[in-house]
Parts: structure tokens; C-alpha cells; sequence
């Protein structure tokens, strides 16, 4: 067998010696005549039930668990609680007085070891069955070396569970002169719970979802707990049964390690965290007001029901309050929504991650994530099996999806959620909407910078490549022909006629770059004249066929330079393309220019299906997008269209 499989045998074992103390310590009962009263004064049924609960449940820890050590520790908790009834049912058994004393001292050291040692320790070690930190080792091993004195303090007065039964062996002469070291014995295990009670606290302050869920469940567990036993500790007379609620803690823990999924208690643990701490003001008040009153008030006058009425008076609008604390601790700050506003403002500052993350922790979701353009650009949390996507809105526009995970338990978002939600989304669409327009930004600087350098290397290369060459030939033809003018005159003149051809080759490409840089038409015509003026070049194609070009605009203010080459640019290639490819007889091109500069190029050309994007499309597209302008172009009903609209900044003429 595995290592798994021996322990998995063990814990069966160890179950199995639990069920058959605790059958044996009923059956003695049962034989012995024991009434219902009888089995609850001497404790035989919360001991037999704490030993099945703890038993069962660390049996079911350690089953699917075997290295978590709280399975075994809530094992050994049980069999602790199992053997008190067993072992005081066989000392009746049994006829040797030695025995019987042997007996009485195991029945009363067994259970003191599950209530000082086994029960805080695992509650330390919960949930994965580790210390939170090497730092919490002194408690733990305070946990471990004073938990003798416990077991001490219950079998050292050597009184026997039974009047017909010896005393035990562990028997201290002076118990009664030890009392301080007893006092302090239960003040030790009260600070040994408060230590893990304060463990869990920093656990679930630091804890991811799963482990606040885990966690949950024995905070549900304790304030169960704590609402039953405290009037057991404070209240004299109340019933021995209360303590029946102790066994909800170690199925909490086996359900928050086993099965945490199971379902969402946050609203039960929201309403009984509510009602544990009213419960526990209402008694506070009760005791306080009963400790006035009765120096004030008679008998005969009603105590007690002048208590009640006070008490109810002051707890009533206590409760709402309370109950708002209670479910700001378990679901964030959804009834708070300008709480979540005002954090989620606080961290537009530090991107969409920030913004995410404090959506996240402002409701306490398990999941947070944002997605743009098909991509998640920011998470929070771990994604569940349940994830609502939001619309993020700007403009009209969808700009992103704000998915967010649905708590465990829960069907879907609730009103409280959506509505929280819905309020943040308007300043996250806002902030999207700027990432998108800074990264578009970004991206069309990049490309500038990429044109600016692939122009710069083309006036190289044509410097280098052409000008420079014919330059060098036009100072070496000059050398030789000064060289040649005395000896051979018609030598020099044949150099002088081939430096004038590589001189004027030479004016050609310099006149060229220039015009690459920016057609000259535009300075000395403007740039309506050079569109006419192209338009009257286009007016017949390359196969001798006419094409009648018109050109209509009205006045244009002074635009920038970079504008004016753009829409040069723009319009001529449009021009071209129909020209080129459009079977028209004619052509309009026309400039409108308000906030706006829009050129329209229309043709009448048959409709051939829809236009391939090619270099020309493209480069026009990108001209307008690098100035802020759209651009768009295809075939219509009646021909061809191309439109380009460009926001214009007009330029003052000094």
C-alpha cells in the first residue's frame, strides 16, 4: 500500500475505535437504567456527540487530506471526548478497585487534551495545515507545552465522574492551595482560542477568495457557537445541551477544506455575525440594566419587564447599523456606490490594472477583468465558472467589455452589483477611450517617425546614387576640359558639350527631389489652381480617349502646409486611379473646407464590383489618418466615390 493508502487505513481505524468507546459508553448507560436527564448531567451525551462529530470529520479530513494534520488532530480530539463515557462505563464494569482507579484517571484526563491542545492547535494551523508564518511557531509550541496543565487542573482535585467509583491517581493533596496556577491555567486557554482567533483574522485579511470562503465557513460556525455557549457561561441555569452547538465547528472545518464550493454562506454568515454581536450588546445592556434597576426599582414593580422594554428600545436602531458594518466586511461596498466611485476614481491615476483590482476589491468578487478589442488588457483575481460581461460605452461606441466573476453560490449578479457597476463603468469607458486614443496615437507617431526615416533614406539614395555620380562626372569633365583647351580646342569642346548635358541632368534631378518634397504647382498656383491645372493634364488618357475633369471649390482659407500637400496628394491619386481604371467619360472633384477640409472624388464609371485595396488606396488612407482625418472610398450605385475629411487648423498670414 501507498503512503496515502496506510494513513487513509489508519484514519478508518482510528474512527472505528471512536464508534466502539462511544456504543459501549451507551450501552452501559442504557443497562444501567440511565434516564434522558442522567446521560446530559454527567455529560455522557455532548461528550458522545463532540467525539462523533470531531471523529467523523477528521476521519473525512484526513481521508481526502492525508497530509493536513487538522484531520488527525480533530481525530485525536474525538477519541479524547470518546474515551471519558468509555472509560467511566468499564470502571463500573470492572470489579478490580485498581482498575477502577486506573479507569476514573484516564475518563478525567482524556477530554481536558481535546479542549486545551487539539481543538486551538488545529484552529492555528487552519486551513492548509500550516502556521501562517515561522513567527507564529512560539505559539503553537506555547499551545503544546501548557496543554498538560489543563489536564492537570480537571483530575488533580482526583473527584470521580460517579459517587460509586475510587478516585483517581493523578490526586493533588493541595489542589485547593493551587488556585492561582488553576486561574491561570483558564486564562491560559482563553488566550490560546484568542491566539487563533486572531490568526484566522490576518489569515482572512490576506487571504485570496478561495480562502475567504474557506474561512467563512468556520467564522459561521464560531459565531454559532459563541451565540449558544455565552449564556451557558454567563446566565446560571442555562441547559448542559448548549454546548451541542460546539460540534458546528469541526463540520465547518471539514466542509471549508473538503468541500468550500459547496455554496456561498456570505449572506448567512452577514446575518450571523449581526445577530452574534447584537446578541452579545443586548446582553451586555441586559446585565448593566439589571445591575441599576435593581437598586431602583422594586419587584414589585417589574423588573424584568422594564429590562426588556429598555433593552428593545435601544437595540432597535442599533440592528440596521450593525448589519450594515457586518456587510461591508463580507460584500465590499456595493450599498456604498459612491464609495466605489471615489476608489475606483483614485486609481484611474494608475492604469486599467489599478482600476480593475479595485473594482474587484470594492465587491468582494472573485474575478475582475477588462477586455478591449478582443484582448484582456487587465485582470484581477482567479476567472470561475461564471464570469457576466458589462458593455463599456462611449460615445455610442462599444470600446470594451468589463467581465467580473459571479460568487460562488450565486446565479448571477445581484441588483446591488449591476447597479454599483453600472456607475463605475462610466468613468472606466472614459478611460479606455483615452487608452485607446493615446496607443492610437502612439501608433500613428511611430509611423510618422517610420515615413519621416524612409524619406530621409530615399533622398540619400537618390543623392548618393544619382545626383552625387553625375556631379562628380560634371567636376572631372570640367578638370579635363580646362586641361585639353590649349592642345586639342575640339577635345574641349566635346567635354563641354557632354558637361552641359550632365549638368542639365544633373538641375533635372534636383528639380525632382524638390518636387517629391512638395509639388511647386501649390506655391505658384495655390492649391485649387494646381488641382485645375492637374485636372487639365488628366483630360486625356494614355490610349488617346477624353475624359472630361471638372475641379469645384470654393474659396479655402490659408491652410498648413502639411494639410495642402495631403490634399494635393489625396486628390491627385484619386484622380489618377480614375483615369487609370475606371471606364468614365467624366470626373468631379470637389473641395468644401469649414472645421473641416473634405475632398470628393466621383466618376460615373459602371460598377465593376468591390475595389481590391492596393498602394494607392492605402497610401491615401494613411495621408489622412496621419493628420486626424478619415478616409473612405469605394464603388456607389452611380460610380465611383472617394471622400477624405481632414480637421483643419488655419494659419494666419503675417
Amino acid at each position: 500500500m501507498t503512503t496515502s493508502g496506510n494513513r487513509r487505513g489508519l484514519a478508518g481505524a482510528l474512527v472505528a475505535l471512536l464508534v466502539a468507546e462511544v456504543v459501549f459508553a451507551f450501552a452501559y448507560a442504557v443497562s444501567a437504567g440511565w434516564g434522558w436527564q442522567q446521560l446530559v448531567d454527567n455529560f455522557v451525551l455532548t461528550n458522545a456527540l463532540m467525539a462523533l462529530t470531531f471523529g467523523l470529520c477528521g476521519a473525512v479530513i484526513a481521508w481526502h487530506r492525508p497530509a493536513n494534520p487538522i484531520g488527525w488532530l480533530f481525530l485525536a480530539d474525538g477519541i479524547g471526548h470518546a474515551t471519558t463515557p468509555f472509560a467511566d462505563a468499564l470502571a463500573h464494569v470492572v470489579d478490580s478497585q485498581l482498575a477502577q482507579q486506573v479507569l476514573v484517571t484516564v475518563s478525567l484526563a482524556a477530554w481536558p487534551w481535546s479542549i486545551g491542545l487539539f481543538l486551538p492547535l488545529a484552529l492555528l494551523l487552519f486551513p492548509d495545515g500550516r502556521l501562517l508564518s515561522p513567527r507564529w511557531r512560539w505559539a503553537a509550541t506555547g499551545i503544546v507545552v501548557t496543554s498538560p496543565l489543563f489536564v492537570l487542573e480537571m483530575s488533580g482535585s482526583g473527584e470521580s465522574v460517579s459517587s460509586d467509583l475510587p478516585r483517581g491517581y493523578l490526586t493533588l493533596p493541595n489542589f485547593d492551595a493551587l488556585q492561582p496556577l488553576w486561574t491561570a491555567t483558564e486564562i491560559r486557554n482563553l488566550v490560546a482560542i484568542l491566539l487563533a482567533i486572531v490568526c484566522l483574522a490576518l489569515r482572512y485579511r490576506h487571504a485570496d477568495e478561495v480562502g475567504r470562503r474557506q474561512l467563512l465557513w468556520l467564522l459561521l460556525a464560531s459565531v454559532v457557537a459563541i451565540l449558544f455557549i455565552t449564556p451557558w457561561s454567563l446566565v446560571a441555569g442555562t441547559p448542559i445541551l448548549v454546548l451541542l452547538a460546539i460540534p458546528l465547528i469541526p463540520v465547518a472545518v471539514a466542509v471549508a477544506i473538503v468541500r468550500y464550493q459547496l455554496l456561498d454562506i456570505r449572506l448567512v454568515v452577514s446575518r450571523a455575525l449581526t445577530w452574534a454581536l447584537l446578541s452579545l450588546v443586548a446582553i451586555g445592556i441586559y446585565a448593566a440594566l439589571v445591575a441599576v434597576l435593581d437598586s431602583l426599582i422594586a419587584s414589585q414593580v417589574g423588573r424584568s419587564a422594564a429590562v426588556t422594554v429598555f433593552v428593545a428600545l435601544i437595540i432597535a436602531p442599533v440592528l440596521p447599523r450593525l448589519q450594515q458594518l457586518v456587510d461591508r466586511a463580507l460584500y465590499g461596498d456595493r450599498h456604498d456606490p459612491a464609495r466605489v466611485a471615489s476608489r475606483v476614481g483614485e486609481q484611474l491615476s494608475a492604469g486599467l490594472p489599478g482600476v480593475v483590482a479595485a473594482i474587484r476589491s470594492a465587491l468582494r468578487l472573485p474575478y475582475a477583468g477588462l477586455t478591449v478589442d478582443g484582448a484582456v488588457v487587465a485582470s484581477d483575481g482567479a476567472v470561475g465558472s461564471s464570469v457576466v460581461p458589462l458593455e463599456l460605452s462611449y460615445g455610442g461606441e462599444v470600446v470594451g467589455l468589463l467581465e467580473v466573476g459571479v460568487r460562488s453560490g450565486e446565479s448571477g449578479l445581484s441588483a446591488a452589483d449591476r447597479s454599483v457597476l453600472g456607475l463605475v463603468a462610466v468613468p472606466l469607458a472614459v478611460a479606455v477611450h483615452a487608452t485607446r486614443l493615446s496607443a492610437e496615437l502612439q501608433a500613428s507617431r511611430e509611423k510618422l517617425v517610420a515615413a519621416r526615416e524612409e524619406e530621409r533614406r530615399r533622398l540619400r539614395r537618390d543623392l548618393h546614387d544619382g545626383l552625387g555620380p553625375t556631379l562628380t562626372g560634371v567636376a572631372f569633365s570640367a578638370d579635363a576640359a580646362a586641361n585639353l583647351v590649349a592642345v586639342d580646342s575640339d577635345r574641349a569642346v566635346e567635354l563641354l558639350a557632354r558637361l552641359r548635358a550632365d549638368t542639365r541632368a544633373a538641375i533635372t534631378d534636383v528639380r525632382r527631389l524638390v518636387d517629391d518634397l512638395r509639388p511647386p504647382a501649390l506655391d505658384e498656383l495655390g492649391l485649387i489652381g494646381a488641382l485645375r491645372q492637374r485636372a487639365d493634364q488628366m483630360s486625356i488618357r494614355a490610349d488617346g480617349t477624353a475624359i472630361q475633369v471638372d475641379v469645384a471649390a470654393e474659396d479655402l482659407p490659408t491652410l498648413p502646409a502639411a494639410l495642402e500637400v495631403a490634399a494635393y496628394r489625396i486628390a491627385t491619386e484619386a484622380l489618377t486611379n480614375v483615369v487609370r481604371h475606371a471606364r468614365a467619360s467624366s470626373a468631379v472633384l470637389t473641395l468644401r473646407c469649414g472645421s473641416q477640409l473634405e475632398i470628393e472624388v466621383t466618376d460615373d464609371g459602371a460598377p465593376n464590383g468591390p475595389w481590391r485595396p492596393g498602394v494607392g488606396l492605402q497610401a491615401m488612407r494613411e495621408r489622412a489618418s496621419e493628420l486626424g482625418g478619415t478616409f473612405q472610398a469605394g464603388p456607389t450605385d452611380r460610380g465611383g466615390h472617394v471622400q477624405a475629411t481632414i480637421p483643419v487648423q488655419t494659419v494666419e498670414v503675417p
